[in-house]
């Protein structure tokens, strides 16, 4: 076992990174999940054009080895004392690069980057598309399979990373070179921070990514042949696709010192899902960060949508695929950094108090839309905008408006999931930054007409990698165990009577 690594006999822990898309962060967890250091750095994107979001690869890197070791110093402890590195990242935000010198083509290409926008729009008014949507609605009149129906209204989108990925392979003459020399290989960011770990060793991403990218059938639970059929995309530069839960290697011994293992590849959203424990189908999990994103646990069937709910898999540990059902609006956190800059208010955590200061927003409306309207609506060219000003509204008003919108898009969000899954909710977990407005919790409660708990840490994303991890080494034994960890800083109970809504929490 890993406890007697190195012979050591002092305590043991698990090393946890979360690289998202404005923070790098690193926890050291004891035994008991209690994070013991910790360190963070901010993630600094690019615009080197309009609609480009870029990050640069050696920056990026140097901020992941810099929280590592300012975590372990931080908890005052050793390297040689961590069990097991567990990686969380932000999902389809990936670069290509030398596979013999390591060396990066081109910076990150984000999922928030909108480069491709044209591109897609080609695509999706092709006569390829046409013909594949006629064709699927034929399959689906003789089979009546609902996977071929979601298939016959399926189209691109630049959170995805296949036409990105194909504006890369176009527009970059040393990626098409190094393709045709067959010395490219493309990564998200995992995959790519694995490279870097093992020194060129392991090139290697696992399920819950993959399922992230676009370019993964996750049916077939395998990279889409289709796909790359279609849009000439090269699977030859695609990583080996791994279990979430798997010995990827450990780190070359001259980054940290010594080596440590490598146990598990997470993408941010699904190992938020798992950091919150929800194993059992009908689980529901909402972070609420830069983006909102709901998912709800489908168990090991792939959920089959037409409304624009994306099925991902949630994880693979050993035998057991646990499926999500995923939807998402994209502008909840950017919605009130933006607020910020307005100077309508100065601190973040003003912003629930100044929402219950007044009765109702005054007849103003904000749409959070700067990045167009996700599922259900799926409208890309939704603008930003306040509607219903008037001379008495306030920045009060004001805040409550971009507040409310936030909680409405999770109301959406909410039904279409209730609809389209039929699936029954257990329960209702909330994380991610913007869950610690007492406001938007309560209305959310209020809104879906359930009770909602906030975890009692908000970085689930590093908590997750770190449980997969931890399992993977035999620091923890199993998710009965890591149950009996969670801990709940507030619950939340629907009570639309309540005026302040300070009667509705109730603390576990």
């Amino acid at each position: 076992m890993g406890s007697q690594r190195n012979g050591f006999n002092k305590e043991r822990f698990i090393l946890s990174v979360d690289v998202g898309t404005t923070t790098i962060r690193c926890h050291v967890y004891d035994k008991n999940a209690t994070i013991r250091g910790s360190c963070s750095t901010q993630v600094v994107p690019l615009y080197p054009e309009v609609g480009y979001v870029e990050l640069e690869p050696e920056e990026l890197w140097k901020g992941f080895v810099n929280v590592v070791k300012g975590a372990v110093q931080d908890a005052g402890v050793q390297m040689c004392q961590m069990e097991s590195l567990g990686i969380s990242t932000q999902r389809a935000t990936f670069t290509t690069w030398d596979r013999k010198t390591g060396i990066p083509f081109h910076n990150f290409i984000t999922w928030q980057d909108r480069r491709a926008t044209d591109l897609v729009l080609s695509w999706n008014r092709s006569c390829t598309m046409t013909a594949m949507h006629g064709i699927m609605k034929l399959l689906y009149f003789f089979t009546r399979q609902k996977r071929l129906l979601a298939a016959s209204i399926i189209v691109f989108s630049t959170q995805h990373v296949t036409l990105r990925l194909l504006w890369a392979l176009t527009h970059y003459k040393k990626v098409r070179q190094a393709v045709d020399e067959g010395n490219c290989c493309f990564g998200t960011i995992d995959t790519w921070l694995l490279f870097r770990l093992t020194k060129g060793q392991v090139h290697a991403t696992d399920y819950s990514n993959a399922s992230a990218t676009g370019m993964f059938d996750t049916y077939q639970m395998c990279w889409s042949g289709f796909f790359g059929y279609i849009l000439s995309l090269p699977l030859s530069i695609l990583p080996k696709v791994e279990n979430t839960c798997h010995d990827f290697g450990s780190t070359d011994p001259s980054i940290f010192g010594v080596p440590i293992p490598i146990f598990s590849l997470m993408a941010d959203q699904q190992a938020a899902m798992f950091g919150e424990c929800c194993f059992d189908v009908g689980d529901m999990k909402i972070t609420m960060g830069t983006g909102t994103f709901m998912n709800i646990n489908t168990g090991s069937k792939p959920h089959t949508s037409l409304a624009g709910l994306y099925p991902v898999v949630g994880w693979k540990i050993g035998p057991e695929v646990v499926y999500l059902a995923e939807g998402n609006a994209a502008d909840t956190g950017t919605a009130i950094k933006w607020a910020q800059k307005l100077d309508l208010f100065r601190d973040v955590q003003e912003t629930s108090a100044m929402a219950y200061s007044v009765t109702d927003s005054d007849g103003v409306c904000f749409v959070p839309s700067f990045s167009g309207l996700q599922a259900p609506l799926n409208d890309p060219k939704a603008c930003a905008s306040f509607m219903g000003l008037k001379p008495s509204s306030t920045k009060c008003h004001l805040v409550r408006a971009i507040l409310e919108s936030i909680t409405f898009r999770n109301k959406q969000l909410y039904e279409i999931m209730l609809r389209e899954t039929h699936i029954p909710f257990k329960k209702i977990r909330m994380d991610g930054g913007v869950s610690s407005n007492d406001f938007v919790m309560q209305l959310t409660a209020d809104l879906l007409g359930k009770k909602v708990s906030r975890a009692q840490h908000h970085e689930m994303s590093c908590l997750g990698a770190a449980f997969v991890a931890g399992l993977g080494v035999g620091f923890w034994k199993s998710k009965d165990e890591l149950k009996k960890m969670q801990r709940d800083d507030m619950v939340f109970v629907p009570q639309t009577a309540s005026k302040d809504g300070i009667n509705n929490r109730n603390r576990d």
